[in-house]
């Protein structure tokens, strides 16, 4: 990934008005992407976004861009990542693209690709859409200019795609959900998937206004949630993030079930009925408690790098089929090309109709070790990870912990981040020692 001048490990991405996300760098990207695309196929691709106010502009600078390379484009309005993966597919179109910037602040934007299969665009077709970008801009004969069509029923099409994720003999009914949308892009698809299952739902954070996106809501903010499921005494909770491929999910008295343990409930109950195949991906991130209760059960767990692109990777290497983020992206192979919050959410719920029992209670399968993540930002241009007294500290609390933990240290792919994570037997011993490296992190 370190030869792209444009890309990132999850597409273009940046804050909105300056280069890469401009009006004027976002119609070149889509005009590079056409020309690119153009050689081959259906010549159509589809563009779904998130709700921040600035889709509404780079929507109409992709638009351009296409039209001028002679592509067609399906313009979906607001949708779920997942969903613009699953339609690029079911309309044959050349490649599907996402303006969202996922769980971050409304003034951040990006622009990601999936290809015609629903996976992320292959590394040539990348690095051939970035060497285009370079290229001076044309426009094709204004016959052959591409034509912009709005898809009136793509939120129907996936509330159904997600329906037949959910078995037919179970049913939601009887359960009481809080699902909370993050005010993006699934306000108006998720709370109608649980409901058609037979669900009684609590709506939160389902009204977005453009800038509301991610503030004090969704998968990154589980305050709320929490909060809301104890006050109506709800079996549980259901967080999406702002572009709705992560999921975090709450039991009945209010406790956050991370991405972790939801794949640990997710693999268990595959395995009881006989469909799990291979093993789980998790990342140097993912908590050592899920490595342990997966080797119970004596389900293989590798981990990948940071990153869905990463776990993605792994799993296609070793044809296996789950994977998981402990921030909540989780993907199933099985249902989907990509992590869906909603289709993970409804796994968990099949969980917990086949077994009878609560999300409480299927927990308890695996144990978390305390965990602490702390975000220390750093000046562009320095490179803490190479500075000589962050890696003795890092030396020293690994002799410390001597075997019952793990440290790591890594970069943040889409800001200017250091995230420094320590696991350990002791939160206050990993409380510590967490901060004796950021310090030396903040001191470069």
């Amino acid at each position: 990934m370190g030869s792209r001048k444009y890309f990132g490990t999850d597409g273009v991405r940046g804050l909105v008005g300056k280069a890469p996300i401009s009006p004027e760098f976002v119609m070149k990207l889509g005009w590079a992407a056409g020309k690119v695309l153009a050689t081959s196929g259906t010549k159509k691709v589809m563009i779904g976004k998130d709700t921040r106010i600035s889709g509404y502009m780079l929507e109409s600078a992709l638009e351009a861009g296409f039209s001028a390379a002679g592509i067609d484009i399906g313009l979906m309005g607001p949708m779920p990542t997942p969903a613009v993966a699953y339609l690029t597919k079911t309309f044959r179109a050349e490649a599907g693209i996402v303006i969202s910037a996922s769980h971050n602040p409304y003034y951040d934007n990006g622009i990601k690709f999936f290809s015609n299969d629903g996976e992320k665009l292959p590394d040539d077709i990348e690095l051939a859409i970035e060497k285009m970008i370079d290229e001076p801009m044309d426009c094709v004969e204004s016959a052959k200019l591409g034509k912009a069509v709005r898809i009136n029923d793509a939120a129907g099409r996936y509330i159904e795609f997600c329906k037949s994720n959910f078995p037919t003999p179970l049913s939601l009914k009887g359960l009481k959900l809080v699902v909370d949308c993050a005010n993006g892009a699934t306000y108006h698809i998720a709370p109608n998937v649980f409901r058609e299952l037979g669900a009684n739902v609590i709506e939160y954070a389902t009204k977005p206004d453009g800038i509301n996106i991610n503030d004090e809501c969704g998968a990154t903010s589980m305050a709320n949630v929490s909060r809301l499921v104890v006050e109506h005494e709800a079996d549980l909770g259901i967080a999406l993030d702002g572009d709705g491929d992560r999921l975090m999910m709450v039991d009945h008295l209010g406790n956050v079930i991370d991405g972790d343990e939801l794949i640990f409930i997710i693999a268990r109950a595959a395995q009881l009925r006989g469909q799990l195949e291979g093993g789980v991906v998790g990342t140097l991130m993912s908590n050592m408690g899920l490595e342990l209760a997966l080797q119970k059960l004596d389900i293989p767990f590798e981990r990948a790098n940071v990153g869905d692109r990463y776990v993605m990777e792994k799993l296609k290497a070793n044809n296996w089929q789950l994977g998981a983020e402990n921030s909540g992206h989780i993907i199933n192979l099985n249902c989907t090309s990509t992590g869906d919050g909603i289709v993970a959410a409804l796994n968990v719920l099949q969980a917990i109709q086949e077994s009878g029992k609560n999300l409480f209670t299927l927990r308890q399968g695996m144990q978390k070790l305390p965990q602490l993540l702390v975000n220390v930002r750093f000046v562009e241009g320095s490179d803490p990870l190479a500075d000589a007294a962050v890696q003795q500290q890092v030396k020293t609390v690994e002799q410390q912990l001597s075997g019952r933990g793990r440290v790591l240290l890594r970069k943040s792919g889409t800001e200017p981040l250091v995230r420094v994570m320590v696991e350990g037997p002791d939160a206050a011993e990993v409380k510590t020692l967490a901060e004796s490296i950021a310090d030396k992190v903040r001191a470069v």
